[in-house]
């Protein structure tokens, strides 16, 4: 999800002090409205210059286009009060979006069939990594569909999941 929307001109020479003060306000903000900032990226390589602030809920739930729009008027606001910035830009207020890697209940429902990397922990075997598709998880192991076969890996066995495609 993403919300673009022009404003004011940031100053290009914006300092390091400037931009920490900044960070600290739009921190602020995102606490009021029980958001966390993941990123702020000033790109000022770009014309117009392009602030991009990357935010994710407290609670876990998923970011929508309303709370990146809700988001964006008090967050252009504290931007256009603190003069910190005084120039044209760019607004863009997202979503992390979704990840490669496998970590909550959810995901594991969500992608069951997806083709997935296991990245291995055994010490003792030469196999590292195993593709396959997602086929269950439970407390005790990861099940994975390689060609047809349903392998079980502990989970102690298992460092990282992540999704993936398969190349012929």
């Amino acid at each position: 999800m993403k919300i673009i929307l022009s404003k004011l001109i940031i100053n290009k020479s914006l300092n390091k002090e400037s931009k920490n003060k900044l960070e600290i306000l739009l921190k602020e903000v995102a606490n009021e409205y029980d958001f966390e900032l993941c990123s702020i990226d000033l790109r000022t390589d770009k014309s117009p210059i392009v602030l991009n602030i990357i935010i994710k809920k407290t609670n876990g739930e998923d970011i929508s286009l309303d709370d990146c729009s809700i988001f964006n008027s008090p967050v252009s606001n504290v931007i256009e009060n603190s003069n910190l910035l005084n120039c044209s830009y760019v607004l863009e207020i997202s979503s992390q979006g979704v990840s490669d890697e496998l970590t909550s209940e959810r995901d594991f429902k969500t992608f069951r069939g997806f083709p997935v990397n296991v990245e291995l922990n055994q010490k003792n075997s030469k196999i590292k990594i195993l593709n396959g598709l997602l086929y269950e998880k439970s407390k005790d192991y990861l099940a994975i569909n390689i060609k047809g076969k349903i392998k079980k890996i502990p989970f102690d066995e298992v460092l990282k999941i992540s999704l993936c495609t398969f190349k012929d």
